[in-house]
């Protein structure tokens, strides 16, 4: 038997990917049992901001076992599942490969084996602040999708309330990691999961990173009190010039709907 995997904030790719391939079997149980079914919350909220519709052609990255993409398959849209851990696109396909309109591709989300403007929309969920270089792969993502397309992020955030935020931090520090002790296959893995969400940047700052990547009408969702937040945004028909990914936030203001 292998050694459990764990990454860590270095975020190395081959790592990060072998500790989710480790993971994969177990994968959406334990999210069930730590989220306490939250996650199903969380991918409805997804799909229907997506609004995949028949015909369209769409990108889930770090599709993970693709529950997310099929639920996006299910209205006819074509979908692609992308990932970098081909544990995980592995068990998606055990799962779900007889769906005819939903294709598995290994992908590396800062290098993305898609041409220019291929996708009506694209999504990625609790993915984003696992790679290394979060700032190309938004870059990355805008690329891939024409012009008008849409962009979904959903990912772990910062609740804006003290008091929650509080509570919430202890349980992802104290309770989480003793929970997937018991219903994972990997507890190191869930360690740098609370790791990786105490050191992410909160909504406006995500939100700041998604304007700087060309993206237009940039907005954002908190969900659960802001355990994940939402963020939606638009490639505008003219393409701006390429931002800065060393850049600092944009000034524009960020649109909240809570």
């Amino acid at each position: 038997m292998s050694q459990p995997n764990r990454a860590d904030l270095g975020r190395d790719p081959a790592r990060v990917s072998g500790m989710f391939d480790q993971v994969a079997a177990g994968y959406d149980r334990t999210n069930t049992v730590m989220t306490f079914g939250n996650d199903a919350f969380w991918r409805a909220a997804t799909t229907r901001a997506v609004a995949p519709r028949r015909g369209e052609r769409i990108l889930d990255l770090a599709a993970g076992t693709a529950s997310s993409s099929a639920s996006l398959a299910a209205s006819g849209a074509d979908v692609v599942a992308a990932d970098f851990s081909p544990g995980m696109l592995a068990e998606g396909a055990r799962r779900h490969g007889h769906l005819k309109n939903l294709t598995f591709v290994e992908a590396d989300a800062t290098d993305l084996p898609f041409a220019d403007g291929e996708f009506d929309a694209v999504t990625m969920s609790y993915g984003l602040r696992n790679v290394q270089q979060p700032k190309k792969a938004l870059a990355e993502l805008f690329r891939v999708t024409r012009p008008g397309g849409r962009l979904v992020i959903n990912e772990f955030s910062t609740p804006p309330g003290r008091a929650f935020r509080g509570l919430y931090r202890f349980y992802n520090a104290q309770i989480l990691p003793r929970v997937a002790r018991v219903a994972g296959t990997n507890s190191d893995a869930y360690d740098y999961l609370n790791e990786s969400i105490r050191d992410w940047p909160d909504q406006k700052r995500l939100a700041a990173w998604i304007r700087e990547a060309g993206w237009s009408g940039v907005e954002y969702r908190n969900l659960s009190f802001g355990i994940v937040a939402l963020h939606r945004a638009v490639r505008p028909d003219a393409v701006r010039p390429e931002a800065d990914p060393e850049a600092g936030p944009a000034s524009a203001p960020v649109t909240k709907r809570a």
